[in-house]
Formats: structure tokens, sequence, C-alpha cells
């Protein structure tokens, strides 16, 4: 693909003002801002919005009208239109770039100077450096994120807390680094972009965070044996693969450097795309290093998808829904299947347990059963997986070295056996109750994830697990199913609005108040996403305009 496959906005001869396209700055500068947004990056990222703001609005569009599509009775299916694609057997991905060929253990974090240093310093193989559900898009951590980066790639890191205790980068390996930017659904209010009409809009918050990582550090990583790499989230059909791809040639043309040079990794963590896994693929094939099985976003966009459509589509407690269930082994089979037929490395979810020196029985069955979750993974074919914590590191490398042995992955593993149909992507039955304890739980966790979420943090320990805006969602929204579809819990509580509401007061009296905590905004979010009649497809869209946005 070459600049001259995209075709900009076509300008519109009656307007009497043209302006060139800008970014402008509508947010605070902080210290050491100026680095980051400089001018050749702001241009940079006019550029992205003019040829690509149009069409990340007509895709976004589109999942409006395939959501409208499936609430309606129509089920998503493998697609018509593009069997070509799938029976095509010629055509690979590019696959691992430097410094990706081994992939067995991945950390994943938020990139403030602590945490970017903890992961660095962890030992894992690859680094998911998290500017989406892992961190809470305030400004400062935005573009903090970005210096950190920054920072970290050209080895110049280090962090000093207000107690004097210094964060350095001892590990003589570190992680080959792979950002993951905001999904396609998400702005920042803190950019706004002027088109070449005059017209004026928030910026994407997918295109500010590529292009800041890209335009900042694209030649550094190469100059240092590895290369942009990215995760791709909340991807829900090929034609959204087929846009970042456009991104990415467009960028590689704009810099300079050789088309393929840029890796991704999709997640598949949402329904529709698991019925398009191969279009995906073959849309990215030039800069596509694999598919990753993003569980927790995966299990929101069920309940999502099917909130309306009856109670037969219902899951359980949150904890019940485990990756060994009928339509989430299908899925992670079919993922390594699909990936391996086109040379793609598989990666395996995150396991959310966080360990606990303080219980040690506790931590130990919690280790059990994070032993268990990878040896599965690595058994069924994954070339991979993700962590939360450094120390759950050494356990899933050892499930992992016990399968891979000195190899760097298991692609020649096909997956020939796995025959996945529509039918079992959707069967959703598990035959486990919904609970009191479920219920009160969701409200629990998803209220002091938010109230954490509005003070900056993305990723919170709460109740021996690592919660981002993902495992949140699920909570929040199986609240709002449960109470649309009129479910009775197993010791026969009716879930209602006031009960639910009721609830809300309950967590507000558990909880530990401190001088500026923000329960009382989280629990306004929490009722907004979770009782209001109307579903809100991301409980971060309207709680981010509403509490995150600073003035200039």
């Amino acid at each position: 693909m070459t600049i001259t496959d995209i075709a900009p906005p076509t300008p519109d001869p009656r307007a009497s003002e043209r302006t060139f396209p800008a970014i402008e700055v509508a947010g605070p500068l902080h210290e050491r801002y100026e680095q980051i947004l400089t001018p050749e990056a702001l241009a940079f990222l006019a550029q992205l919005h003019e040829l690509f703001a149009g069409a990340r609005y007509d895709r976004l569009a589109d999942r409006m009208r395939r959501g409208y599509e499936i609430g309606i009775g129509r089920d998503p299916r493998f697609r018509e239109d593009t069997a070509r694609i799938r029976e095509d057997a010629s055509w690979r991905v590019a696959g691992a770039g430097p410094g990706l060929e081994d992939r067995r253990v991945e950390i994943t974090g938020p990139t403030d100077p602590r945490m970017t240093i903890n992961a660095l310093n962890s030992g894992a193989r690859v680094w998911l450096a998290d500017q989406e559900d892992a961190t809470s898009p305030t400004w400062r951590n935005v573009i903090g994120g970005q210096l950190s980066l920054r920072d970290a790639i050209r080895g110049e890191l280090s962090f000093t807390t207000p107690e004097g205790k210094r964060y350095e980068v001892t590990a003589e390996r570190t992680p080959t680094i792979v950002m993951r930017p905001r999904g396609w659904h998400l702005e920042e209010h803190h950019l706004r972009f002027t088109d070449r009409h005059g017209r004026t809009m928030a910026a994407s918050g997918s295109l500010v965070d590529f292009g800041l990582y890209f335009f900042h550090n694209a030649g550094e990583l190469i100059a240092r044996g590895a290369g942009p790499y990215f995760y791709l989230p909340k991807i829900e059909s090929s034609e959204e693969a087929r846009l970042w791809d456009q991104v990415f040639s467009f960028s590689e043309q704009y810099s300079g450097i050789p088309h393929g040079t840029i890796r991704a990794t999709v997640l598949i963590e949402t329904l529709p795309a698991a019925f398009e896994m191969e279009e995906i693929l073959y849309e990215l094939r030039d800069h596509c290093a694999g598919l990753n099985a993003g569980r927790w976003d995966y299990i929101f966009s069920i309940i999502k998808t099917y909130r309306g459509r009856g109670s037969r589509f219902v899951l359980p407690d949150r904890n019940e829904v485990t990756m060994t269930v009928d339509f989430m082994r299908a899925y992670t089979e079919l993922l390594v299947k699909t990936c391996h037929k086109r040379g793609a490395y598989a990666i395996g979810g995150m396991s959310a347990f966080i360990p606990s020196r303080k219980e040690p029985e506790v931590n130990a069955r919690a280790m059990e059963k994070v032993a268990a979750d990878k040896k599965r993974e690595a058994a069924d074919g994954f070339d991979g997986t993700w962590v939360a914590h450094p120390d759950l590191i050494p356990i899933a490398q050892a499930e992992f070295d016990a399968v891979l042995g000195d190899r760097p992955n298991q692609l020649d593993r096909q997956r020939d056996d796995v025959k996945v149909y529509k039918r079992h992507l959707l069967n959703l039955w598990i035959g486990r109750p919904i609970t009191d304890e479920g219920v009160h739980g969701n409200v629990s966790v998803a209220i002091r994830y938010i109230e954490a979420w509005l003070r900056g943090q993305g990723a919170v320990a709460i109740d021996g697990l690592m919660e981002d805006a993902a495992t949140a969602e699920i909570s929040r929204s199986q609240i709002w199913q449960w109470i649309r579809q009129e479910q009775v819990t197993e010791q026969g509580t009716e879930i209602t609005r006031e009960h639910v509401s009721a609830l809300v007061d309950r967590v507000l009296g558990e909880v530990e108040r401190s001088e500026g905590d923000r329960f009382d905004e989280a629990a306004e979010v929490f009722r907004d996403v979770a009782l209001s009649p109307t579903f809100r497809a991301f409980l971060t869209t309207k709680a981010y305009a509403d509490h995150l946005v600073e003035p200039a």
C-alpha cells in the first residue's frame, strides 16, 4: 500500500474560508511537555487526523449499526463476503519483528515512571506499555506516559518518590516494548483538531497516543535493534484493522522508514472480532505480528452485545466466567488455530491475581490457579502469555518453558483438530447462579475502581485481583443486564434498580473514606452507567468528559 491509496477528504468548493489542518493544545503545559508537544509532532498529528479522522467516524458508525442489528436478533456470523480470504491458504502475516521473536511471558502495566521502571526490571520478554485500560487518561498521564517511554527507550529514565525512594533501570536485558494506544472510540479533549475546512473537534485518543509515540521513538527504537510495536485494542472488524494498516503505511512513508517496519498485535477482545480473526490478520498482514486473547474485554463485549436479548444470554457471577467454560474455550482455541495457520503469534490472556505476602495460604491458592491457567494456554498452543505482576513471571515462564523448551514459539503446531462454529462462540450457557455476594461484589469493585480511576489510577489492586477498565466494565454491565432481564439471585433477591441503589449506599458506607477521595463522584458515575435505562457503550467516555478534562 502507498499513500496514494488513501484518499484525503474532498475540499468543499462552497467554503469561503480555509484553514490548514492543525492541532491546537487545549490543555495546560506542565514540565517538559514541550519535549513531546513539539511543532513537528503536532504537524504529524494534524496530518494523521486530516487523512484518517473521517474514516474513524465511519468505523464507529459501523459499530453502532452492527450493535443495533444484533440487538434486534441478527447474530454475528462468519462473513460470506470475505470467505475468499479465509479459503486462500497462500497468504501469511509479516510475523515477529526484531526483539519479538520470543514472547513467552509479557508483563502489562501503565506508563508512569515507577511502573515503567518496574516493568523494565521485571525479567519479562515483552512489556505491554499500556496507555489504554491500565491508564486513567488524565492529561498528566497521557503526556507523562509519553515522557516515561521516551526516557526509557533512551536509557535516561529514573524516578524518586516524595519520600526519597529512588527507582532506576538495573536489568541487563529489558523487555521489548509494545505500546497500547487508546481504542478508536476514545477522544483526547486536551488536543483540538481543525481540518482544512475550519471545522474543529476533539482529537482521536488512538491517533494521539500512536502518533506521539511513533514520531518521537520510531527511529530510536530501530537504532537500538527493535522497532515501533503496538497492541491494537477494541477492534470490532477487519475494516477497523484496515484503517490501522493505512495509518501505519502513511506513518512509515512520512518518516522515511521501510514499509512493514511497524508491527502490531491485535487484541481479540470483542465478540464481532472473534468472527473476523483471519480477515483482521489479512488487512494488517504487512504489519502484523499476532493476536492476543483479551479475555476480560471479551467477556464485557459479550455482555454488552447481548444485554437485551433475553435471559439465555445472561452470565452468572463474574468469577464463574472462567477460561474453561465452553464459549471461552471455543474463542481461544479458534484464535490459536487462526494465528498458526497464518504465521502469527498467539498470545494468551492476563492473569489478574496479585500475590499477597501477608496471606500465605491465599497466595498459594492463587499461584496454583495462575500455574493451571498458563499450563492450559501453553498446552493449547499459545506462544506466550500475559501477567500483571513481576512475581507471576517465574510461574508463567515455567509452564511455557515446559512446552517450548529452547524454541521461541510453537507456530509449527497447527490446530487442525479445532472445529469452531458460530454456535460454539454463542453458546453462553454456564449453569451457575447469580448470588447476592456476586451482585454486591460487582457494585463494590466497580465503585472502588472508578474512584481510583478518577484520581488518575488505571490499574488498581482490589481484593487480590488487578482491576482495570475492562474488569470494571464487566462489573457494571452485568448489573445493568441483570436489572434489564429481571434476574433473581440464588438467595431469592430480585435484582432491581432500587436494590442496587441501596447496595451503592451500602458500599459507600463500607469503604474507608479519606480527605480528597472521590467516592461520591464514583458512585454518581456508577449509577449513570449501571442504573440508567440507556446503556452506555463504555463507562470511560462520559466519565472522562465530565471529570478528567482540564482547562488550559
